[in-house]
């Protein structure tokens, strides 16, 4: 159910398009692949094709690779690394053309299949098929530039992949952010007909899904296995999909705290056009707009006896905290999207042949058939440190939210009942009603401490500085989810608070949100058991539109 209310909500931000379900998404490398696009293909199985220049592209980027074996090039998983005996010729001729070795061609088919077993090391639970189809598709529009070297085979099966419903069964740990080798390694395996693959909803071994689906295993050669496994396309899924949810979130959280605020009787004079027109932060100003279109139509604007000249900070930084919310999620997105469009291979195979003076870098040329150099491309620190200031921001915003909630509760500020006990109510009302969206605060604390600076010397003291992005991906989605928690005690109350303020004039945006919810959590007249109150109060902010 998520999965969908998500799509509903994404259609509120006014920059995304509906598209057709049976209109194929054509990659290509003048096209950049956007979050959406991602969303569309993961979750409502959008079909993929690949553009001509797409293919040529491909092909061409393999021809480099295959031309460097034949000038004896080191090319690892071809010339190197296979256990090919130096004093051998790396090419025959063949109708008088060069062409690379059986022998080592074969020798190089086995040393894939090996190396693809050999990093198949991924523990805990499966990775949501979601999540895995969103790393095909990004993995596939990152070989459209012709910088990998990989085979056009290799492209195909993720198209083939895509397009017939069947998907890698992968683990969902064992990366330390640093391309994920030992995950991605299972979607490899999938192609060639080992490891398993999920197939209209079961699991079976891959070769028999790929028979069902009326498709062959793969032959990888070369650099296929390392194209396959050594990129962060895993990482960067979860990153794309985790990141449309805190763009979800922030738009409802804008009607919620409005809510929050009418039931405490807030003063909006912090979100006044006045206050922040000379702030100099553009995203503050457009968080305060947007309250203030929440709040049209309520009482909040006039004049109240009970209203303090100064609320708690909690409810006067509100916009602060959105805004840098808002901030964060924009440049996690712009990282994002430059990772989502680009190859992190190592190494990196170019088209055209390199111009340098240098003779360092003249060595990586192939005689003006392109070059291949090596790189350390398969960093994602530039979108791992964008998703840690994410996550701090939002956990800033939890504090903000959890504050609030506590003020609400007291008539010193609120100027109604304690616990907003209704009338009738001489029991305890709200007043046990704390501590659990303060331990969902906390968690979320947790959850944002920053990972990249954790790491581990791996690979005999060569990769010795780890990203540990993908914790730090994966601590987003879990945030998310206690932030609906808390959420769910801002509906709570604050439509508790409204009820009890008599003849008070909510926003057309609360006063919808509380007769609909009303249908599902009445008032509290008196004690009862508020667990299912609480669980139906989170399913309701996640289905909740803006």
């Amino acid at each position: 159910m998520i999965k969908k209310i998500l799509f509903i909500g994404l259609f509120c931000f006014g920059s995304v398009n509906l598209v057709s379900a049976n209109q194929k998404l054509e990659l290509d490398p003048k096209h950049k692949l956007s979050l959406q696009e991602v969303y569309e293909v993961a979750y409502d199985q959008r079909k993929v094709k690949l553009s001509s220049q797409a293919i040529d592209n491909i092909k061409k980027s393999h021809n480099v690779l295959m031309e460097a074996a034949l000038l004896n090039k080191p090319v690892y998983g071809l010339t190197v690394g296979v256990g090919w005996n130096k004093d051998k010729p790396v090419f025959e001729e063949k109708n008088g053309k060069r062409k690379v070795s059986e022998e080592l061609l074969d020798l190089s088919r086995k040393f894939n299949v090996m190396s693809l077993r050999a990093h198949a090391l991924g523990i805990g639970k499966p990775m949501e098929e979601e999540v895995v189809r969103a790393a095909m598709l990004i993995r596939l529009n990152t070989l459209i530039n012709g910088e990998t070297g990989v085979s056009l085979g290799v492209a195909e099966a993720y198209v083939n992949f895509l397009n017939n419903g069947i998907t890698p069964v992968v683990p969902s740990n064992g990366s330390v952010g640093e391309a994920d080798i030992t995950l991605a390694s299972h979607i490899g395996l999938a192609m060639i007909g080992e490891w398993k693959a999920t197939y209209k909803g079961r699991v079976y071994p891959s070769l028999e899904a790929l028979k069902m689906a009326g498709l062959k295993p793969i032959e990888i050669i070369g650099k296929d296995f390392l194209s396959i496994l050594s990129n962060n396309s895993l990482s960067n899924a979860q990153a794309v999909l985790n990141v449309l949810k805190a763009q979800k979130f922030y738009r409802q959280e804008i009607r919620l705290f409005a809510l929050l605020l009418e039931g405490f009787n807030g003063n909006i004079a912090p979100f006044s056009e006045k206050a922040v027109e000379n702030s100099g932060f553009e995203a503050l100003q457009e968080v305060s707009t947007k309250l203030r279109q929440t709040l049209v139509g309520s009482d909040l604007w006039k004049t109240s006896p009970q209203r303090s000249l100064q609320d708690p900070l909690s409810f006067r930084t509100m916009n602060y905290a959105l805004a840098n919310v808002l901030t964060t999620i924009r440049e996690a997105e712009a990282a994002i999207k430059i990772q989502i469009n680009r190859s992190d291979d190592n190494p990196l195979v170019l088209l055209k042949e390199s111009k340098t003076q240098s003779s360092q870098l003249e060595a990586y040329n192939i005689k003006g058939n392109g070059a291949i150099y090596p790189t350390a491309n398969f960093s994602n620190l530039p979108v791992a440190l964008r998703i840690e200031s994410l996550n701090i921001a939002l956990a800033r915003l939890a504090e903000n939210m959890t504050q609030q909630l506590i003020r609400i509760s007291n008539p010193d500020f609120t100027k109604l009942s304690r616990f907003l006990n209704a009338p009738t109510n001489n029991g305890h009302g709200f007043g046990a009603i704390e501590k659990p969206f303060s331990q969902s605060n906390i968690m979320i604390k947790n959850l944002a401490q920053p990972q990249s600076f954790n790491t581990v010397v791996l690979a005999g003291n060569i990769e010795d500085v780890a990203s540990m992005g993908n914790i730090s991906i994966g601590n987003l989605g879990k945030i998310i989810q206690h932030l609906y928690e808390i959420s769910a005690f801002e509906l709570l109350e604050g439509t508790q608070a409204l009820d009890l303020r008599k003849g008070f004039v909510s926003s057309k945006s609360s006063s919808e949100i509380k007769r609909e919810y009303r249908k599902i959590v009445p008032f509290v007249k008196e004690d009862r058991i508020y667990s299912e109150d609480i669980f139906n109060s989170i399913q309701f902010a996640e289905k909740l539109s803006f």
